[in-house]
């Protein structure tokens, strides 16, 4: 069996985006630059008060940086060990994990994409997106969608961010759409798979990235199928 390298992070800061959600920043110790591609994911390790050792993984919700820094997205699940373990940490509390891990990645050559998205499937597309609007060579001669689907306008993670993105690029498009939106909320209703036909058209040349529960990516694969596009072409993970 391989073996791969151990690493220790310290956590910079815990920040609430929702009542059950949390952005986790956190530095690699003992690095200058800890290298990864944009979607890959780290599988983090802890011991239980138990002492039997957990494995998680978790996508990273950010792009690569200079500095050794990286950040998940997480969600308390009930009754789970290591996601109330990690939303529960203070500043300064020691992560050990290894990786990077994963091939959800971009793909060359790059083409105009669809990013499909439910609650935490989110975290590899902030990374992705930041990476790919940060130069102009990285995206210019494409458009680029976001549609991701929340219960409601509070659930709507990152919400400035990509705002603040599509508002300082024409070809990026943020849609984000409510199953359970209020009355005042004048954006898409409805789940996600319910407004790709209306953003893809007839195209089938584009690449579709979709993250989130099965149940979801498998309804949105198969929808975009069944308007003739090829599977190469639709990219997906699981978080179930």
């Amino acid at each position: 069996m391989a073996q791969f390298k151990t690493f220790d992070a310290h956590l910079l800061r815990s920040v609430p985006l929702s009542e059950f959600t949390k952005h986790l920043e956190l530095e690699v110790d003992g690095v200058s630059r800890f290298g990864f591609v944009p979607g890959q994911w780290l599988s983090v390790k802890a011991a239980t008060p138990e002492g039997e050792e957990m494995t998680r993984a978790y996508s990273i919700a950010s792009p690569p940086s200079e500095n050794g820094h990286f950040a998940f997205c997480l969600n308390r699940v009930q009754d789970g060990f290591m996601s109330n373990y990690l939303c529960g940490l203070e500043a300064g509390a020691k992560v050990e994990f290894q990786g990077p891990f994963g091939d959800f990645i971009l793909r060359p050559a790059l083409r105009d994409t669809l990013f499909v998205a439910t609650g935490t499937g989110i975290a590899p597309f902030r990374s992705m997106l930041h990476w790919l609007l940060a130069e102009g060579d990285r995206h210019q001669g494409h458009e680029f969608w976001l549609l991701f689907g929340a219960r409601r306008e509070q659930d709507i993670y990152y919400r400035e961010e990509f705002e603040h993105l599509a508002a300082g690029h024409d070809n990026f498009h943020f849609l984000p759409t409510l199953s359970r939106g209020d009355a005042e909320w004048t954006g898409l209703r409805g789940y996600v798979q319910e407004h790709l036909p209306e953003i893809v058209g007839a195209r089938t040349e584009m690449h579709a990235y979709i993250c989130g529960l099965d149940k979801m990516v498998k309804a949105n694969r198969e929808l975009l199928k069944s308007l003739g596009w090829e599977r190469a072409s639709i990219r997906y993970e699981k978080y179930d």
